[in-house]
């Protein structure tokens, strides 16, 4: 019953922020808030940017490159440098040269993929001046590109998409910042550690033992890296640890965080296209498939853990307990891993390796999905309308006429870009998977055999190259083979479809808009909601089945069961 209140509460947060949230980004993006316009006008002339001035797509889509490039080159050099730079109570030495690379593309790209332990490896300065600083910029990146597509659909006979420093700026200041600081403050009060002090020193007079615990800046990370969708825990832990996420209330507010701007997102799109019904129709089928993920892996934890099962263990009242907080349970652990996996987070509560192997594929599948059940914050938006060009393209032939979205007629080069969109995502991770199985480096990664260990490579590619950055646990990928073959799945996971999409914008931003007609597809109806659906969950199956089947699929199957 209280994780029935539980769905409840959230479901009532989410639809408050996503009618108030979602108008408060329309009025942020359109320059209507204007509240930090003292702070605002001074960045702008020292990144020498002209607010006034718009981009066309090329410019925009430079402009995201560049900025991530500068942003990637400085991260890195902190993290090489750490040890001769201040706020290092620690004594970390500089991070190795291929984790550093890693980690520096991996916040960078709003991936927050970590092969190391956070507590053991990076300072306060790598910790607050690097992987925060990201956190907030990676998040507000692609939330610009989100709102340059809007701009394409909403606009007619425009060369241009906006001003991409100008939306970073906004996206920042106006959104981000404000909300981190409010639930970073609520954090704090839970008992989330905040100090600049270093690692305490603990002393058990009753054995006489010592220990060490590690502190720092902790509070005010944790909420951008759940509110940006980034998910890189300052512990290793993550959110399963008390000094990350202390109460029931703070892991509730992590899942609010996670969810309340990809869910806004579709209320801004709406009001940004003059036609509500149409970012209800994108939030549906969001809702539908999260629901329908959320389901399998909490049905599959509430079966109990079928290696206990086999080793004579008959009663397992609260399910698959392995690998969970006790303070969380099945249920609700499922609902963070799963709204964390189902967006472009990564932050977990609880151990995915210690799934059942249809639970973790819950987990794995909703990435495989293009992670568009909201998806991360503007990556998931941006992600689900290139499944609904390629929906209209389909409906198109069906009924042998030219496809419309929102009054645009989708023609060759939207269809091509679209597909390109998204086509790269499994593309990259079965070709990495492919041959990380292949050579002796890959195979010597996972520490269990068979579909299991399958599994954990084939779980740390798709995180990567989705940009999600959870772990499944098992895998040892702090070595330079799985470093640097992530890099790439890092990359082309982000660039790779921010510029297609941008070159999207730019497309439709010049066409004129069609008149509707009676032959005219209603895109805010819902068989287009069943029909975009389908299109996400077929060309998922098709890429990515047989993939699935060698791994959790065979798991579970070779328990003798399948739920």
């Amino acid at each position: 019953m209280a994780f029935v209140w539980t769905i409840v509460a959230l479901v009532v947060v989410l639809a408050l922020c996503w009618r108030f949230l979602g108008a408060y980004m329309v009025a942020v993006y359109e320059g209507r808030v204007r509240w930090l316009a003292k702070v605002e006008r001074p960045i702008y002339r020292v990144i020498g940017a002209d607010p006034k001035a718009e981009q066309t797509w090329k410019r925009y889509a430079s402009s995201v490159i560049v900025f991530s490039a500068i942003a990637l080159l400085i991260s890195y050099g902190v993290f090489r440098l750490q040890e001769h730079l201040p706020f290092n109570p620690q004594h970390m030495p500089g991070v190795e040269s291929h984790t550093a690379w890693n980690t520096a593309v991996s916040f960078v790209t709003n991936t927050n993929w970590q092969s190391y332990a956070g507590e053991t490896t990076m300072s306060y300065l790598s910790q607050m001046g690097a992987l925060a600083v990201q956190n907030f910029l990676s998040a507000a990146v692609g939330m610009a590109v989100a709102v340059a597509l809007i701009r394409g659909f909403a606009r007619k006979g425009s060369k241009t998409i906006g001003n991409f420093w100008v939306d970073l700026v906004r996206g920042t200041i106006y959104v981000l910042l404000p909300i981190a600081f409010v639930a970073a403050i609520v954090f704090i009060w839970q008992g989330a550690l905040q100090t600049m002090s270093g690692p305490a020193e603990v002393h058990n007079a009753l054995n006489g033992a010592s220990q060490t615990l590690p502190r720092g800046p902790i509070a005010s990370q944790e909420v951008i890296k759940q509110l940006g969708t980034n998910g890189g825990g300052f512990f290793n832990a993550n959110g399963a640890g008390p000094f990350e996420n202390p109460t029931g209330l703070t892991n509730f507010l992590s899942i609010v965080l996670i969810l309340c701007i990809p869910v806004a997102l579709t209320y801004t799109f709406g009001k940004m296209v003059f036609n509500l019904r149409q970012g209800l129709a994108i939030l549906a089928v969001m809702t539908v498939l999260f629901g329908g993920w959320l389901a399998m892996a909490g049905v599959a934890e509430q079966q109990g853990n079928p290696a206990l099962a086999a080793a004579g263990v008959t009663s397992q009242p609260s399910g698959n307990m392995e690998g969970k907080e006790t303070r969380f349970g099945t249920l609700s652990s499922s609902l963070y891993d799963v709204t964390s996996t189902q967006t472009s987070t990564g932050s977990v509560d609880s151990a995915a390796d210690s799934y059942t192997p249809i639970g973790g594929m819950a987990l794995l599948t909703g990435m495989m999905l293009g992670e568009v059940s909201p998806g991360g914050v503007g990556t998931g938006l941006y992600s689900m309308l290139l499944f609904a060009v390629i929906t209209v393209f389909i409906g198109g032939l069906m009924v042998g006429r030219t496809p419309e979205y929102l009054g645009k007629k989708i023609q060759a080069r939207e269809v091509k870009l679209a597909a390109l969109g998204v086509l790269v995502m499994p593309i990259t991770v079965l070709v990495l998977t492919a041959i990380a199985v292949s050579v002796h480096a890959g195979k010597i990664g996972p520490l269990n055999a068979g579909p299991h260990g399958f599994s954990e490579i084939l779980y740390a590619y798709t995180s990567q190259t989705n940009n999600n950055g959870s772990g499944f646990g098992g895998l040892s990928a702090n070595t330079p083979f799985y470093n640097i073959t992530g890099t790439i799945g890092l990359l082309l996971g982000r660039f790779a479809i921010i510029v297609p999409v941008l070159a999207l914008a730019g497309s439709l931003a010049e066409k004129n808009v069609v008149p509707t007609s009676q032959g005219t597809f209603r895109t805010d109806k819902p068989m287009f909601v069943g029909l975009l659906t389908g299109v996400v969950l077929i060309i998922g199956a098709l890429t990515f089945f047989p993939a699935v089947a060698l791994g959790p699929i065979v798991e579970q199957l070779s328990h003798g069961m399948f739920f």
